[in-house]
C-alpha cells in the first residue's frame, strides 16, 4: 500500500530522509515538467527541479496538510523559473515564436501561482488580520462593510488590511516569490 503524501511528510518533519526521497520520486516528473515548460533546455529545467525540491525541503513545515500538495509544488517551480528567467532576460535568447493562447496560457499559471502564494502567506496571519483582508480584497467590501461585518471600528479595520499586506508582502519577498523594487530597478539599470 503506498504512503499518503500527508503521511510522509509528517514522517520527513520527524527527520525521516527516506521519505523526503519517496516524496521526490512522486512528484519528480510534476515539476520537472513545469520546469521544462518555462525553461526550454534540459539542463536548465532540472536544476530548477533541484532548486524546487530545495525549497520544498526548507518551507514543508509551513504546509497545510489540509491542502494538496501539487498546486504548491507548481507555484514554486513556476516561481523559481521565473525569478531565474527574469535574472537572465538579456541572457536568454529565444528563436522560437510564442503562440498567443500559450502566453494566456502561462498568464493563468502565473495568477494562479501567486494565489496560492498569497494564499499560503494569508494562512499564517492572526484571524482578524486574515478576515479582514479576505472581506476587502476577496470579497470586495469596503472598509466600512468589513468594520461592520468584523464587529470592530473602521480605523480597526483599515489597520488590520494593512497589516495583512505588509505581512503578505513580507513572506512573498522572503521567499522570493516577488522581487523588492529596488532589485528590479537595479536590474534595468545593468542594462
Amino acid at each position: 500500500m503506498e504512503e499518503s503524501t500527508a503521511f510522509l511528510i509528517e514522517r520527513h518533519r520527524q527527520n525521516d530522509p527516506a521519505a523526503f526521497e519517496k516524496l521526490v520520486g512522486r512528484y519528480h516528473s510534476l515539476v520537472f515538467g513545469v520546469c521544462m515548460r518555462f525553461m526550454r533546455h534540459r539542463q536548465d529545467a532540472e536544476d530548477m527541479t533541484q532548486e524546487t525540491f530545495s525549497r520544498l525541503a526548507r518551507y514543508l513545515s509551513r504546509w497545510d496538510s489540509t491542502r494538496p500538495i501539487e498546486p504548491w509544488l507548481v507555484t514554486i517551480a513556476g516561481n523559481r523559473c521565473r525569478t531565474v528567467l527574469s535574472r537572465h532576460r538579456h541572457e536568454v535568447v529565444t528563436g522560437v515564436p510564442v503562440e498567443p493562447a500559450s502566453d494566456r496560457v502561462q498568464e493563468k499559471i502565473a495568477a494562479d501561482s501567486l494565489r496560492e502564494e498569497v494564499r499560503l502567506a494569508l494562512a499564517s496571519q492572526p484571524e482578524n488580520h486574515r478576515r479582514a483582508f479576505e472581506l476587502f480584497h476577496e470579497q470586495s467590501m469596503n472598509y466600512a462593510e468589513v468594520a461592520s461585518h468584523l464587529g470592530c471600528p473602521l480605523g480597526t479595520a483599515k489597520t488590520w488590511v494593512h497589516r495583512a499586506r505588509v505581512a503578505i508582502m513580507d513572506e512573498l519577498l522572503k521567499r522570493e516569490v516577488v522581487v523588492a523594487a529596488k532589485n528590479v530597478v537595479a536590474t534595468e539599470v545593468k542594462r
